[in-house]
């Protein structure tokens, strides 16, 4: 089996897809290969991806959403016998210099996801992050946790280290942002060992948008929440949702 495979979801990330890529295969050069899904690039993201030879790809003709092109990773690596599934994403917000720091807590071997947190350590915290997404982090953190039991710091880093054969348990069907709301409920009924590791919080562009009713945080929120307790009840509750908000 192969063991580690490093997927990048990309929408019109031409302005930082090179030097991301540059230094994922820096990092990764001997221990991981790189899968790039391009959710329907309309900018040069198609071009340069070609121009890094030993990089595989999946192109989306349309664009279909990051949590389509995160499931659509998983499926890819379980199909070609990867073990381990790092998903990180292509705005420089994520370190790939952690990425040494997934691979020695997946040579740990004791977690089926390890996921990244940006408010674990403040010594990594390089920036503040706009009010309006740090409150719906809180928020959205605190009713995973009470929900679900769970102990999470951050519930919204896309930095995350996933165990294939566990990945392949979870029925994820969720293609947009709201994907963790579903995947983490799906983790605690399937029974998944979770467990946080540091990563740096950068924010570098704090106007970067959702697109559409999401740019509005309240909106974003409901919507959330609206998946969450879906996944969780099969109909959100109303007065859950009200008590959330």
């Amino acid at each position: 089996m192969k063991p580690v495979l490093i997927a990048v979801p990309v929408f019109n990330e031409e302005k930082y897809l090179r030097q991301v890529l540059r230094k994922i295969r820096a990092v990764s050069r001997h221990s991981a290969d790189i899968l790039v899904v391009d959710d329907g690039s309309t900018d040069a993201t198609s071009e340069i991806t070609r121009s890094h030879a030993g990089i595989f790809k999946i192109q989306h003709a349309q664009n279909r959403g990051y949590g389509a092109s995160l499931i659509d990773a998983f499926n890819w690596a379980a199909r070609r016998d990867y073990q381990w599934v790092i998903t990180m994403d292509c705005d420089e917000q994520h370190e790939p210099a952690r990425i040494d720091d997934f691979l020695k807590a997946i040579a740990d071997d004791d977690a089926d996801i390890i996921s990244g947190s940006r408010y674990m350590n403040s010594a990594f915290v390089q920036d503040l992050p706009p009010a309006d997404r740090r409150r719906i982090n809180s928020m959205l953190t605190e009713v995973v946790n009470r929900n679900l039991g769970m102990q999470l710091t951050d519930s919204f880093c896309g930095f995350k280290a996933h165990r294939v054969s566990a990945v392949r348990r979870l029925k994820l069907t969720e293609p947009g942002y709201a994907f963790p709301m579903q995947f983490w409920v799906l983790c605690a009924r399937e029974g998944l060992n979770i467990r946080e590791l540091p990563v740096d919080l950068i924010y570098n562009d704090p106007n970067r948008h959702f697109g559409g009713q999401l740019d509005d945080p309240d909106l974003r929120l409901r919507h959330y929440l609206d998946v969450f307790f879906t996944a969780l009840n099969h109909a959100a509750p109303r007065s859950a949702l009200a008590a959330a908000c």
